[in-house]
């Protein structure tokens, strides 16, 4: 059984997918969860037992233990002793701390690259963009988040600095999209359109456009974790 803390009705059943044999089970088994998260299926402070979810997997309980603790240690679970995994709650000063952390390593850092990236660079994150917008407008909340994070980390990638784009994925991995799943559509597909006007920014070599728009991207996206109806810092 589930349970919040100790247990939870049939009803909390996740409606998880079956995996298959292309990748490892605790690499399909993680994707899943994180989409689960992602999606709100799985909430904060709610205890989930690997037993119960490999049930609903197919699988044996040793994958899905290991994807959990492969959670854990992005900071999304925390291990509960004899009862399973607690999905991990984050505070609105939390979320306030990992957005100032990142406007103060990507902005800096994006605006930089305006004018000055490698030959093509920029071009090549077009697709991911358009994949983004394309996400949102249909509403399919994990290719959302796979595409832009895809699209930031190649962004960030063209500075040449590995450990700086390690540090930032880590932020945005403990900093995961709560309020997704109740957002309107239109505002997801209008924050999903910045990253076609960061990059039209970007190959025109405008830095303070470049930089303008960064920063309103990530307040907008601190906007959506916070969900509907609430205010970042409240």
């Amino acid at each position: 059984m589930l349970g919040v803390d100790e247990r939870m009705g049939a009803e909390h059943r996740l409606d998880l997918p079956a995996v298959g044999e292309r990748q490892s089970l605790r690499e399909q088994v993680a994707h899943a969860l994180r989409a689960a998260l992602v999606t709100g299926e799985m909430r904060p402070g709610v205890v989930y037992s690997a037993p119960a979810l490999a049930q609903q997997f197919g699988v044996s309980a040793t994958p899905v233990r290991e994807a959990m603790l492969d959670l854990a240690k992005e900071g999304l679970v925390e291990a509960v002793r004899n009862k399973g995994f607690r999905v991990s709650e984050l505070s609105a000063r939390d979320l306030d701390e990992l957005t100032e952390l990142r406007r103060l390593i990507e902005v800096p850092t994006v605006t930089r690259l305006a004018g000055d990236a490698p030959a093509g660079g920029f071009a090549r994150l077009r697709p991911l963009a358009e994949d983004i917008v394309a996400a949102a407008e249909r509403g399919d909340l994990l290719a959302y988040v796979d595409a832009d994070l895809r699209f930031h980390v190649e962004l960030l990638a063209l500075s040449g600095n590995s450990r700086l784009v390690s540090v930032v994925t880590d932020l945005r991995n403990r900093a995961r999209l709560y309020g997704l799943s109740q957002l309107p559509g239109e505002k997801l597909a209008s924050s999903a359109r910045e990253h076609l006007a960061l990059l039209d920014a970007l190959e025109a070599g405008e830095r303070d456009a470049v930089g303008r728009i960064m920063a309103e991207h990530i307040g907008h996206v601190r906007g959506i974790w916070a969900g509907p109806g609430s205010t970042p810092g409240a």
